[in-house]
């Protein structure tokens, strides 16, 4: 984990997570099996929909970063918020992962010629894209620090 932190800097993650974002959010559009762009399908539209979670998430983790500041309960909301993103990215993966390998099914069928090095690209951005993900979080637990606010309230003096 640290030789991965080491490569990823909180920084480098970020701008890692926006590059993967962006380009999935163009595939969210993109048919592996017509190479063509589907721009009205209602489905096409909930990838980059999530996405802004996303974005909105790794915005203030680099405003708590970069000011200093620590945790608060809208950030928490959001990283949970997060979390359920995730499980669609997982399932975005998967899914990937079940057409790519259904190239050999359809064999006897006009498959475009980017069907493979674009569905293996694909499936290299989805993980890239948990992997950031749980890097970002990480980091937020680090840097930024956890969400102990029974605590904050103790150390206030209430009769300043």
């Amino acid at each position: 984990m640290n030789s991965i932190k080491g490569i990823f800097t909180w920084k480098r993650t970020l701008i890692v997570s926006i590059a993967v974002l962006f380009l999935l959010n163009i595939f969210s559009f993109y048919g592996l099996y017509t190479n063509k762009f589907y721009f009205f399908k209602i489905d096409n539209y909930i990838f980059p929909l999530l996405s802004i979670v996303h974005f909105v998430f790794l915005y203030v983790l680099w405003f708590k970063i970069s000011e200093k500041e620590l945790s608060d309960p809208p950030m928490r909301t959001l990283e949970y918020v997060l979390y359920i993103i995730s499980l669609v990215y997982i399932y975005k993966l998967v899914e990937t992962i079940i057409t790519v390998s259904s190239y050999s099914d359809f064999e006897n069928h006009l498959i475009p010629s980017t069907f493979l090095p674009l569905g293996f690209l694909m499936m290299v951005l989805y993980a890239m894209l948990l992997l950031v993900t749980f890097l970002a979080v990480l980091y937020r637990k680090e840097i930024v620090g956890t969400y102990l606010f029974d605590d904050m309230n103790q150390h206030v003096d209430h009769w300043k």
